[in-house]
């Protein structure tokens, strides 16, 4: 097998399925609508130009698969088809089947006991995404229960995301997640026409800086007095994506339905160099000037010796030459930045300072 680079999840969207969009009824804004099919004709291009292996759609049930003999948490296809049909508009995708058995098995061995099928209608939540990305597939479709209490968590979603990537990159398969869903309505309740738009204009600030993770701090009750009982679907996709800024963001409200699109594309820093943390772990090939670091902050007679004559006690120091320079400077900037850590530099500099006014 040749190993590919960039594998995993590469790329993706998060974007709204409501049934308006194939409806369009008169109460709805039809270059609202229009615009939103602009968004996801051009996120689809940018997606399909990465050229994944598989297409991971993320989409929940609208009480039609599951809900009167079994409704599990999450479930997957891995049928060979995945057929269904709404408002007239009939949808076939062929789906990734060997490649999703091997992910159910890998998640098997993680701890996570999905749910699968090989017969479930997909339906509008699923088919409204593909068609607008105009994607084909194949396809990889995850179901999630959003509306039928007890739901997932969000941390449970999150985490299967998570599983979900490592299994891709396991078999060495580039993969493009479509999550469907969201953001606040109330279908079916007396709070149809109130969708919180101040909540969704909230999350959207943190998503939109790269902080994916941000959608674990809702709970059930959060999701559901907001409208985004969906955004389990979003939360699976965060985990795939991990904590990276989208490349476009949109939001679009409407009387009943905020709608918003969120898509990455871009290539993503790798997750190992997201940051430079503050407090680094101490290099190994420092240890000889750690120790002298410690002493120096520890022990009064180390720190007399060294004020009194900084090259002398140096001199006698097992070191590098750059380290005996710089500890003679012992300047914290420059001690981080050759693998020090700075709690060491700064305690030995400020007891060394108190020792030189006494």
């Amino acid at each position: 097998m040749v190993l590919k680079e960039n594998v995993g999840i590469i790329g993706g969207v998060c974007m709204a399925h409501a049934p308006q969009f194939f409806t369009l009824p008169p109460s709805e804004d039809k270059k609202v609508v229009n615009r939103i099919k602009r968004l996801a004709k051009a996120n689809g291009k940018r997606l399909k130009a990465l050229k994944p292996d598989v297409y991971v759609t993320v989409s929940n049930d609208h009480a039609n698969q599951f809900v009167l003999h079994c409704i599990p948490p999450f479930a997957l296809h891995r049928g060979k088809l995945a057929r269904g049909s709404f408002s007239n508009k009939e949808f076939e995708y062929a789906i990734a089947s060997e490649e999703t058995t091997r992910v159910i098995r890998y998640l098997y061995e993680e701890g996570f006991d999905v749910s699968f099928t090989s017969t479930a209608e997909v339906e509008y939540s699923l088919g409204i995404p593909l068609s607008f990305l105009e994607i084909d597939g194949p396809i990889m479709p995850l179901f999630v229960n959003a509306y039928i209490p007890p739901q997932p968590r969000m941390e449970r979603c999150y985490a299967l995301g998570e599983a979900i990537n490592r299994a891709l990159i396991q078999q060495n398969l580039r993969g493009v997640v479509i999550a469907s869903g969201g953001m606040s309505h109330f279908p079916g309740t007396e709070r149809y026409a109130q969708p919180d738009l101040e909540f969704d204009k909230k999350v959207l600030a943190e998503l939109e800086t790269g902080n994916l993770r941000y959608l674990l701090s809702l709970d059930e009750k959060r999701m559901d007095t907001t409208g985004n009982i969906e955004l389990r679907c979003w939360g699976v996709a965060a985990g795939m994506l991990g904590e990276r800024k989208p490349d476009m963001l949109s939001l679009d409200p409407s009387w009943h339905h905020n709608y918003a699109t969120l898509a990455w594309w871009k290539k993503s820093p790798s997750r190992k160099q997201s940051f430079k943390p503050h407090y680094p772990e101490i290099s190994p090939d420092r240890l000889n000037l750690t120790i002298i670091l410690h002493r120096l902050a520890n022990n009064s007679d180390d720190r007399r010796s060294f004020v009194q004559n900084r090259k002398a006690f140096v001199d006698n120091l097992d070191l590098k030459n750059k380290e005996k320079m710089a500890l003679i400077r012992l300047q914290d900037r420059e001690m981080v930045e050759m693998g020090v850590h700075p709690f060491l530099s700064f305690m030995a500099r400020l007891h060394i300072d108190r020792e030189s006014k006494k």
